[in-house]
């Protein structure tokens, strides 16, 4: 596999890999953060899990958008340790800082001077790695020509996993090449939360190839091979390794390649890491690699192998087909067995799997990748969401408008799209051009371009006519559909689509009502949120890209501060993201956990100096004087199609019975009992209730697990007893029951939950039964 080249080792923490070698185009509603062809929602899980998603512990994962692939701050680097022979003189161990530093005399291995300081040698907190003062992490048999004081790295940090797996990677290779000698190594990096490896074989890897794999690399691991770090000139790398065509070819370019995912060349000097027969000494099996590595197979406490895809080599679709298999590998077995446990969680709760599941959206082949269709159950949901939002925010001052799809690409030339965004735009359409009758051009077309933002046609309705600083703060606010060419292997269900509707709102302010408009919008988006379920947030404050940004310097500085002063004052974590923001201004991320302890990019705040100096806009203010007003761009839910998913996956399917497409079912004990329920039916019908008797040929305990596994918030069961007392029996999701409830108390007790916008499911439980004339 690959590692880093010689002394010159990573000088920050491994990457978390997103983006590589790419392959085969994922199916059109299938992510690909991370390049894999996926064959099951397991696999894209184990995608959203691996890089969509940023690790702050074990049980705590953090997603961002997609596309969006920065880290999440994680534990900081806690020291790890040497080799099995080294480790073994350890009895006791000193207590772990969140940085321990270490000082390695000149001569003496970092592995010796981590035993002397008394580190740990075994569990999670093992030390694998030490990082020097450039911040270059070091094997443990590095030896320094000068005392240097280093930072221990444990095999439990985000730094020590990536070592872990990176070595991981290295036990799959030699795992292949034993199983299939004429096995040809491509590249294997540690990637977020696993590794993997491409290969060149006769053959794509089947589930009992994994297995005779993972049971040869579990061999390996036991043996205690030792990795040996060995410095190599070019000429004789290229002897050693005549039979490895990608080898070869990395050590020609060595010096062009600047790709995180290439572990094997990149630094000062060419190295080849070789494992070692612990007893004999002698070399069992190597390859061309930078570094650095954990001391010894043993190391890898616990891994497993997830599964496979295809790949091109270094992601060129014109070169070679490869066969790439992902593992995970973690600091101990309790750890992986708490990732796999999040990982069928995640993939039980995956939203295209219960989207078709409960008949709410679906992804047809005719329509092209990105582009979903709401099915009635799903439009109703999506209704639900709209009209809530639409009310809150009238309350809130917005004003509602609505703007066309497509528009002349000159507004895009203005608001510097164009030139900053075209990438993810579609191509433009050329129209409107006219011909004379032998072909030439009577007329010339113009290019016209589906939207891929609003915020330029807000600015004409600001425009439109003259504006008082009476009118101001001004909020134009329009549920808009946008279309952004997402390249297909990124697109991923619902969350990353390439036709979306925003809840987008552009406010224009005065600089004076500045801060307070930022400070009101932001709580006005916590407090939509938290009406939605989601109340669990973080801030991620997204500043300047020096390469990419329209604007001064100074107006960037001004807008940066007043957003870091607007969220400081919040109270929650603020977390920098340094260069990303988009050009035209810097903006807030409102980070929001779901069920699971993943972390979404929902809400954006941005502050834009910029576009009203584009677009020429203007007020006249109090003094009569011609003034440029602040835009601040605000989507809520980033778009609706995004919520749903994220919502979809928080509730695994079960929407809080106010949102529900079905609210409530009734379910006669035989066919007898039917008609009365449908007169239940009736009355919660004419209180707005979405409700229905279910009418099929099942038996009743049928109709039960169906619309349980349908998600269905209330059921209403009747029989003999029921219809002579005019009373029903709730069934809740989870299978308890409240039996006798007197007809007219059941629809008050329905009506009042839904009213009530209970995001909780309703359960046996503290489930109060609210009388009739009290509802």
């Amino acid at each position: 596999m690959s590692c880093k080249m010689g002394a010159d080792t990573p000088t920050t923490s491994y990457p978390a890999v997103t983006a590589g070698f790419a392959h085969t185009d994922p199916a059109p509603d299938t992510p690909r953060t991370r390049p894999g062809t996926w064959h099951s929602a397991r696999d894209a899980t184990l995608e959203a899990l691996a890089t969509g998603a940023n690790r702050r512990t074990a049980g705590q994962l953090a997603l961002v958008a997609p596309g969006d692939c920065r880290p999440v701050t994680t534990r900081g680097n806690r020291p790890a340790h040497e080799n099995a022979k080294e480790s073994a003189a350890v009895t006791t161990s000193a207590p772990i800082s969140q940085a321990t530093l270490v000082r390695v005399p000149a001569g003496t291995t970092a592995g010796a001077a981590v035993r002397e300081a008394g580190l740990p040698t075994k569990g999670p907190d093992t030390i694998v790695v030490v990082r020097d003062g450039e911040g270059q992490l070091k094997d443990l048999s590095w030896t320094p020509d000068a005392d240097v004081e280093v930072e221990a790295v444990a095999a439990s940090t985000e730094d020590g996993r990536s070592v872990i797996r990176h070595s991981a990677a290295h036990v799959l290779a030699q795992a292949v090449q034993q199983e299939f000698p004429e096995a040809k190594l491509g590249i294997g990096p540690p990637i977020k939360d696993g590794f993997y490896y491409d290969f060149r074989v006769d053959r794509p890897f089947t589930p009992e190839d994994l297995a005779k794999l993972e049971s040869r690399m579990k061999k390996i691991v036991k043996g205690a091979q030792r990795f040996s770090r060995r410095v190599v000139e070019i000429d004789e790398a290229r002897v050693e390794l005549a039979k490895e065509p990608f080898k070869l070819e990395l050590i020609s370019d060595k010096s062009g390649i600047d790709d995180p995912e290439v572990m094997e060349v990149g630094g000062k000097e060419l190295t080849i890491y070789d494992n070692l027969d612990p007893r004999t000494g002698e070399k069992v099996w190597g390859d061309l690699c930078r570094g650095p590595h954990i001391p010894t197979t043993k190391f890898i406490p616990a891994f497993k192998l997830t599964r496979s895809s295809a790949a091109y080599w270094r992601g060129d679709q014109n070169r070679e087909d490869l066969q790439r298999i992902y593992g995970t590998a973690w600091e101990s077995q309790e750890a992986m067995d708490e990732y796999l446990h999040l990982l069928a969680e995640a993939e039980r709760r995956d939203h295209r799997k219960l989207g078709l599941e409960l008949d709410l959206f679906s992804f047809p082949d005719e329509l092209g990748s990105g582009l979903p269709v709401f099915h009635p159950k799903g439009g109703i949901i999506r209704k639900e969401l709209e009209e809530y939002s639409r009310r809150r925010h009238v309350a809130a001052g917005y004003e509602f408008v609505n703007t066309p799809h497509i528009t002349k690409g000159h507004l895009f030339e203005v608001s510097g799209h164009l030139d900053w965004y075209r990438d993810g735009m579609f191509p433009a359409m050329h129209l409107d051009a006219e011909l004379n009758e032998d072909g030439t051009v009577r007329k010339p077309g113009q290019d016209y371009f589906v939207k891929p933002m609003n915020c330029p046609m807000h600015n004409l309705i600001f425009r439109a006519r003259g504006r008082s600083y009476r009118e101001l703060p001004l909020r134009l606010f329009e549920f808009g559909s946008v279309y952004r060419y997402e390249k297909s292997g990124v697109v991923h269900g619902l969350t990353r689509v390439r036709g979306m509707t925003q809840d987008d709102a552009h406010i224009y302010c005065t600089k004076e009502q500045m801060h307070a408009e930022l400070t009101d919008t932001l709580r006005f988006v916590l407090d939509l949120l938290k009406d939605y379920g989601l109340d669990d947030f973080y801030l991620e404050l997204s500043t300047k890209d020096p390469e990419k940004f329209v604007g001064s310097d100074e107006i960037w500085e001004e807008a940066t501060e007043t957003l870091s002063k607007v969220a400081s004052a919040s109270g929650l974590e603020l977390v920098p993201d340094p260069g990303g923001a988009a050009f035209y201004g810097p903006k807030i991320s409102v980070q929001a956990k779901d069920a699971l302890g993943r972390t979404w990019q929902m809400s954006t705040i941005q502050l834009d100096f910029n576009l009203p100096e584009r677009f020429n806009l203007e007020y006249t203010a109090s003094d009569g004087t011609k003034q440029r007003p602040v835009m601040i761009h605000r989507a809520l839910f980033g778009s609706i199609e995004r919520f749903f998913g994220v919502l979809t996956e928080h509730y695994a399917g079960a929407f809080p019975a106010w949102l529900s497409p079905v609210q409530v079912v009734g379910i006669p004990v035989a066919e007898a009992f039917a008609p009365h329920l449908d007169r239940v039916i009736e009355r919660l019908h004419d209180e707005g209730i979405r409700a229905q008797v279910d009418r099929s040929d099942d038996r009743m305990q049928k109709k039960i697990f169906n619309n349980t596994a349908q998600k269905v918030p209330f059921m209403l069961l009747a029989g003999e007893r029921d219809v002579n007392a005019d009373a029903v029996s709730f069934r809740f999701r989870d299978g308890t029951q409240v039996n006798g409830v007197p007809v007219a108390d059941a629809v008050a007790t329905v009506v009042a939950w839904i009213a009530r916008r209970e995001n909780a499911s309703p359960t046996a439980e503290g489930f109060e039964i609210v009388p009739a004339g009290r509802a």
